[in-house]
This record gives structure tokens, C-alpha cells and sequence, in this order.
């Protein structure tokens, strides 16, 4: 039952992350709905979508993994260190600087940084399929973002070196709250140190 509710929260959540990659049927809702219409509605249907797989991976997880392959121990350590390359990339797509110019899409390259990092360490079936459905997605939504247009919105500004700088000392500072407090304290499994 928890794979079944953490598969819907996927749809949910991806699936309405990638509406924005169908321009058309966007721009759509959007005259049908407004802005704030479809802002609000995008904001809904993405935090159903993130309580379902919260639900639904704890559930999972609670009554017993199917374990598909064990990976080594060593892999632990290995998400360990691509995890802060992974924050560090979420956090330049907010705070813009070389590293947001270069990449120009550091939050999908932190997102399949993530997603494949967590499927090395984990080879149990629920695992596979949540973090599998973001690498998957983070490679689509890439890639499609090759071939649509832009949204006509003012570009945001890109600062420079000191923005980076920022993000990486926030970056550092999110990967250890995420290692040391979230991670152990909300889903249960100790990052550092075991």
C-alpha cells in the first residue's frame, strides 16, 4: 500500500513539473485560470504530490523493504560526497553567479546529482522507483528544455564570483543541516559518522 501512495505522489508531483515542459497546454491553463490561478493550483497539486511520497515512503519503509540488491558499504560514502556537490548546484540556481551561467540549469543538475546518488547507496525497490522517477525526470525536463521557448519573462540577473562564493558556504551549511538534522531526525537513517 505505501509503494501504491508513494507511486501516486510521483505522479502528482512530477507529473505537474512536467506540464511546464507542454507550453501550449500551459499557456492554456493558464488563459483559462489566470496566473495566480495556475500558480496556486501548481502549488497544490506539487505539495499533495510531496506529502503522498512522504506518506507513502514511510509507509513502505514501515512495513518492511523489498530488498532487490545490496550495495557495499562503501557506497554510503560515496553519496556522501556527491551529496555536497548536489546542494551546493540547488542552491546556485537560487543565489546566480559563474556556476549558474556555466551550468544554466544547476537545479536539474543537482536534482540527477541527488536522485543518482541515493540509487547507488539503496537497492531496495522503493528506493529504485522514488529516486529512479526523479533522475528520469531531471533528464526529461533537461532535455526538453532544449527544444520550448522561454516564457517571455524578464531574465534574472546573474551575479558574479561573490554569488558563487554565497553559494557554496550556504550550500556547505544546507548539506550539513540536511546530514546532521534532517535526514537522521526526519527519515530516520544517520548520514554522518555510522
Amino acid at each position: 500500500m505505501g509503494l501504491t501512495i508513494m507511486i501516486l505522489g510521483l505522479v502528482l508531483l512530477l507529473g505537474v513539473h512536467a506540464l511546464t515542459t507542454r507550453r501550449e497546454l500551459r499557456a492554456r491553463l493558464v488563459a483559462s485560470v489566470g496566473e495566480g490561478g495556475y500558480k496556486v493550483g501548481y502549488a497544490l497539486v506539487s505539495l499533495a504530490g510531496l506529502v503522498l511520497i512522504a506518506k507513502g515512503f514511510a509507509g513502505y519503509r514501515a512495513a518492511g523493504q523489498i530488498e532487490l540488491w545490496h550495495p557495499p558499504a562503501a557506497l554510503k560514502y560515496v553519496t556522501e560526497a556527491l551529496m555536497l556537490p548536489a546542494v551546493i548546484l540547488v542552491v546556485a540556481s537560487y543565489i546566480r553567479g559563474r556556476i549558474y551561467a556555466t551550468l544554466k540549469h544547476p537545479m536539474l543538475a543537482g536534482v540527477k546529482l541527488w536522485a543518482a546518488s541515493h540509487l547507488i547507496a539503496n537497492g531496495d525497490l522503493g528506493s529504485i522507483i522514488l529516486f529512479g522517477s526523479f533522475l528520469g525526470w531531471a533528464v526529461f525536463d533537461r532535455i526538453s528544455l532544449k527544444s520550448r521557448a522561454d516564457s517571455g519573462a524578464p531574465p534574472i540577473p546573474v551575479g558574479g564570483v561573490s554569488n558563487d562564493v554565497i553559494a557554496v558556504v550556504a550550500g556547505v551549511l544546507v548539506y550539513l543541516a540536511l546530514g546532521f538534522v534532517f535526514h537522521p531526525v526526519v527519515i530516520g537513517v544517520a548520514v554522518f559518522g555510522v
